[in-house]
């Protein structure tokens, strides 16, 4: 699910900007937009033309490369956790697309996983300072990688023919934020977000990312979504894109804890799968919760 923009960060005014670091910023921007441009009327073709099956086959693939970079970082170099870990966070996207809202399959993952978590660190123990960090990772990761994505698809398949148009929506919120905060950030950013965390992140640049993702919630009712009132639609995004920024430094936060610059390189111009994913969990998930409380009548 390759985000189509620029990260949010917004690097330092361009004033301020030698022109190396200018070429160098227009060189990936033109990377990512390149990127975009063959990637989302891909995704968009098998949203409204495809099964919904076969946007869960897009997913998977997804969610298991994001879960493989996370626990990367979490477990180097230790190929048998890892696979644990990618083994359960596929376990887990499963049960969530195919429990079919059952509620013991939930119960089963909320208490099986994390449990799951010290049982696969005592077999592979490791360096003793590092285990209950590991074990942690290991119980939480699946849930963390392995749900969030996958409610795109959950959504795609049980909200009938608005369906797509929910998962477009969740898109844009991650989307719109990142290229308003990106803009933003760049030309007009001057006071740090949370500079422990994230160094270039800026609040211009974190409005200018909430504005992105009200204008999403904006062109959709407009456009594709009138189902959604903007009464609803833009305290949505308001919400929705205040937490994808968080999600984002989320993962920035556990990347620099792990001296990591990217979780991985496959997107070209963007990094790894978690790299473009973080702020889109947490947009995918409330945009879901808000499916569930009002539209499941």
């Amino acid at each position: 699910m390759a985000e189509a923009n620029a990260s949010s960060e917004g690097s330092v005014p361009a004033p301020h900007e030698t022109k190396q670091q200018t070429k160098k910023a227009n060189s990936n921007l033109a990377v990512r937009i390149a990127t975009a441009v063959v990637c989302a009327p891909l995704i968009l073709l098998l949203l409204y033309k495809g099964a919904p099956w076969g946007f869960y086959l897009l997913v998977l693939p997804v969610t298991l490369i994001a879960a493989w970079e996370l626990f990367s970082m979490t477990h180097p170099g230790d190929r048998a956790s890892q696979l644990a870990g990618v083994g359960l966070a596929a376990t887990t996207s499963a049960a969530t697309y195919f429990a079919d809202g059952d509620a013991r399959v939930f119960a089963t993952l909320l208490v099986g996983v994390p449990l799951a978590g010290p049982l696969v660190t005592l077999v592979r123990l490791g360096d003793m300072k590092t285990a209950a960090l590991r074990a942690c990772a290991m119980g939480f990761g699946p849930l963390f990688v392995g749900v969030p994505v996958t409610l795109l698809a959950v959504m795609r398949r049980d909200l009938g023919d608005a369906g797509a148009g929910y998962v477009v929506l969740a898109l844009m919120f991650a989307w719109f934020g990142d290229t308003g905060g990106y803009f933003a950030g760049r030309f007009l950013g001057r006071r740090k977000l949370y500079e422990a965390v994230s160094p270039k992140k800026t609040v211009e640049g974190a409005i200018g990312g909430l504005a992105g993702s009200v204008l999403g919630a904006v062109l959709a009712h407009v456009w594709f979504l009138p189902s959604l009132p903007l009464a609803h639609g833009i305290p949505l995004a308001v919400v929705a894109g205040a937490l994808g920024q968080a999600g984002d430094l989320g993962e920035s936060l556990l990347k620099r804890s792990f001296g990591v610059k990217d979780s991985g390189a496959i997107v070209p111009g963007h990094g790894g799968i978690l790299d473009r994913v973080d702020a889109l969990m947490l947009t995918s998930a409330v945009t879901y919760l808000y499916s569930l409380w009002f539209l499941a009548r």
